[in-house]
């Protein structure tokens, strides 16, 4: 009987091991451009993150959730502009289901580890014709 123990506990060990949270983590990278308008800042916000400011191009450290963020963007002599970086379920919280049950999918869901942003997002921003800054 012990035996038995055993395996059951190194099927729910090995199930645990296979949670997105360990396997991809719970932050991920995210690079931010304005093609032809380098130097403009941008604001990201979200619930999960709240607002995060960088200068374009730019490559930021992002907490994971289902939530999309949204992206402004602005810069002197150009109109703001505006993007979403989508959030996707991470391809291996089916396989985590199998594994790790309800338990390892709640903890993904709980971490975000379950979502993926876009790798990248561009946000395009128009020169204002005749302005000088």
């Amino acid at each position: 009987m012990v035996a038995g123990r055993g395996w059951g506990l190194g099927v729910v060990l090995f199930g645990l091991a296979s949670c997105a949270t360990i396997t991809k983590g719970t932050t991920q990278p995210v690079i931010v451009d304005t093609p032809g308008a380098a130097g403009a800042t941008c604001e990201l916000t979200s619930g999960k993150i709240g607002h995060v400011k960088v200068v374009t191009p730019a490559s930021v450290v992002l907490k994971r959730s289902g939530q999309a963020i949204q992206v402004r963007c602005t810069k002197a002599c150009y109109q703001d502009g505006i993007g979403v970086i989508d959030s996707n379920i991470e391809t291996n919280v089916a396989g985590n289901i199998i594994l790790g049950g309800v338990l390892g999918a709640g903890i993904d869901a709980a971490t975000g580890a379950a979502s993926k942003y876009d790798a990248s997002i561009s946000v395009i921003m128009t020169p204002i014709p005749g302005c000088r800054a």
